[in-house]
């Protein structure tokens, strides 16, 4: 005999149930104790904190003298004691901004701190990597969209504060190439920029990982605190299969996970690349979910048990461009990950581009794109939570101060690929998002769950 536990849901009471029934060879099952769920009820939301404004014009696309004025591609981490760190781009000035706000929502630095510092130039798509053991150190990096050659201009830019994020080094070009570094293509003739992601490490290591137009996926590290880095390392990704999205991760024992997608070319589904020796090499990957061949944007999170947790959107029908949120794990001694399965809410195929992350004890966070919508455009910001390690999840919401239509639509006018969400270990949740109205305003705002 043997007993398992089985969470069921009570949808007219909107809670959960865990049933324990006890299994008996060749005989009957039997339910021997029923108990609530863990409480999956989403946090109390603060007031909508206004980042950055600027008009909302977008004139013809001139390259480097294209007429954008809107501010856009927010991008959220949080740090010790709460502390909230926010980057997004000011179309207008073409610059990558940056500002932190503590526990009760006041701007610590005086003013918005210009990380990329190159007016010439649109910088795009910025993320943010804070050290999880030294306060003062906060990394930056972005798609810079220098045109060398190639078809297509893109490099991938890295900057470092070592004071907290009161001055940033000067920006250091990590690609150097002509293939349009940055870009995650979908087809030869649509792609999504900021196909970037950086993340640092329990021992001060920083790891770095782009795609650029023709197809290469790159990975580099640092193991001085951004310092020096590693020469370029191809993962995988070529032109008939261009690789797309990558997403990073770190485990608590410095374990690095890597994932990424192929629309074009190669079997379908989001690819797991896992290096347990701290970003010197990776093993082969495995390949999750993308049964229809359009799973993409993957986001992980590895928990303090070394739990994997994924997301990514995942097609529910070839022929049609809608996406649900799929959700899957890796437990630590796992093989393999969980079937994926859909995050409640989603499934009549109305989400897009999801974050992720996790907090210290057993909660796993999941924001996602409201699109497409009647506007045609995503509006607003999905919503929903774990509090038992991704076993179950709470009906979805809408995050406020999203999705009202005075706002406009959801900025991201330079691509989805984008980390709109972070989380403490204590379970404050950080978020972010982009607004634009034509012709009147665009904003960036930050939300703070607590």
């Amino acid at each position: 005999m043997r007993r398992r536990w089985v969470v069921l849901g009570l949808s007219a009471a909107g809670l959960a149930a865990v049933v324990s029934v006890e299994q008996t060879p060749g005989g009957p099952n039997r339910v021997v104790s029923l108990r609530p769920a863990a409480d999956q009820r989403g946090p109390t939301w603060s007031e909508p904190i206004e980042v950055a404004a600027g008009p909302a014009r977008v004139g013809d696309w001139r390259q480097n003298d294209s007429e954008f004025h809107y501010v856009d591609d927010p991008t959220v981490a949080v740090g010790f004691g709460g502390v909230v760190a926010v980057a997004w781009v000011d179309q207008s000035r073409r610059d990558v901004f940056f500002q932190i706000y503590d526990r009760s929502g006041r701007a610590v630095h005086d003013s918005p701190v210009n990380v990329s510092r190159d007016a010439g130039v649109f910088s795009w798509l910025p993320r943010i990597a804070l050290s999880p053991g030294d306060p003062t150190m906060v990394y930056v990096a972005w798609q810079e969209l220098i045109f060398s050659g190639g078809s297509h201009g893109g490099d991938l830019f890295f900057a470092r504060s070592t004071d907290g994020g009161r001055k940033f080094d000067s920006p250091l070009n990590l690609s150097q190439s002509i293939a349009g570094d940055g870009k995650g293509r979908i087809s030869a003739a649509i792609w999504d920029n900021g196909s970037l992601d950086i993340v640092a490490g329990p021992g001060g290591e920083i790891h770095v990982a782009w795609t650029e137009y023709e197809g290469a996926l790159w990975y580099r590290r640092s193991t001085d605190r951004g310092g020096t880095f590693t020469e370029p390392e191809l993962v995988a990704g070529d032109r008939t299969a261009p690789a797309r999205a990558p997403s990073l991760a770190v485990g608590p024992d410095g374990t690095v996970h890597l994932a990424w997608t192929v629309r074009e070319g190669g079997p379908p589904g989001i690819r797991i690349a896992t290096s347990r020796d701290g970003g010197t090499s990776f093993e082969a990957p495995a390949i999750v979910g993308g049964s229809v061949g359009r799973a993409d944007a993957p986001k992980l999170a590895v928990d303090r048990e070394a739990t994997v947790h994924l997301v990514y959107a995942d097609a529910v029908d070839p022929t049609e461009p809608r996406s649900h949120i799929a959700y899957t794990r890796r437990g630590a001694s796992a093989e393999a990950f969980d079937p994926p399965r859909p995050i409640p809410g989603t499934e009549d195929a109305s989400a897009g581009f999801p974050s992720l992350d996790v907090d210290d004890e057993t909660g796993v966070y999941v924001l996602w794109e409201r699109s497409p919508t009647i506007v045609g455009r995503a509006l607003g910001l999905g919503f929903a939570r774990s509090v038992d390690a991704g076993r179950t999840f709470s009906p979805p919401s809408v995050v406020p101060a999203t999705a009202e239509l005075w706002l406009g639509v959801n900025g991201s006018r330079q691509g989805g690929l984008m980390r709109k969400l972070a989380v403490a270990d204590d379970g404050t949740v950080a978020v972010v998002n982009s607004s634009f109205r034509e012709g009147a305003i665009s904003r960036v705002r930050l939300i703070v769950g607590r």
